[in-house]
């Protein structure tokens, strides 16, 4: 697949109980492209925003969570996987005019997929959305929480 299809926001909102990597606390923070750290917390709320382009969308998106070290390498605290193609699929569709809120697509957690939990790709204000709360791969524990939504849905 040649050229950018577009582009994928992603809202990094918060991590759930992270796991501890320093002696009792953590500074985490994510990256794909990089958040802000989050000092001695291991539930940190980012609610920062992240805009990747997409070249292909059957190739995940791999987060990855890290502490925060002062005089030593950060730690790696996990990573998740972010499936896109059910997502991309739910946009092919063609959906117009549907009230806010609508649910379009429903995504269970799988053997292939990071999914905590199902999630909903749903329709908002003109837009495709989908929540994920995505569980750490790597790691005894912890979850990251995202909501993505397409920039450019002209290209479909």
């Amino acid at each position: 697949m040649e050229g950018m299809l577009g582009l994928l926001k992603i809202r990094v909102k918060r991590g759930i109980d992270l796991a501890i990597r320093d002696s009792m606390s953590c500074d985490p923070y994510v990256v794909k492209v990089k958040t802000r750290s989050v000092k001695r917390n291991c539930n940190p709320e980012w609610n920062e925003e992240l805009t990747l382009s997409i070249i292909d969308p059957n190739v995940p998106i791999t987060l990855t969570v890290f502490d925060k070290d002062t005089f030593t390498v950060d730690d790696q605290m996990g990573q998740a996987d972010i499936d896109i193609k059910p997502y991309i699929e739910a946009m092919q569709m063609e959906l117009e005019n549907l009230p806010n809120g609508c649910a379009v697509k429903k995504v269970q957690p799988s053997r292939t997929n990071c999914l905590a939990d199902e999630s909903i790709i749903e329709w908002n204000h003109g837009k495709m959305t989908q929540d994920m709360r995505l569980r750490l791969k790597n790691v005894e524990r912890g979850e990251v929480e995202i909501s993505i939504q397409w920039i450019d849905v002209q290209m479909f």
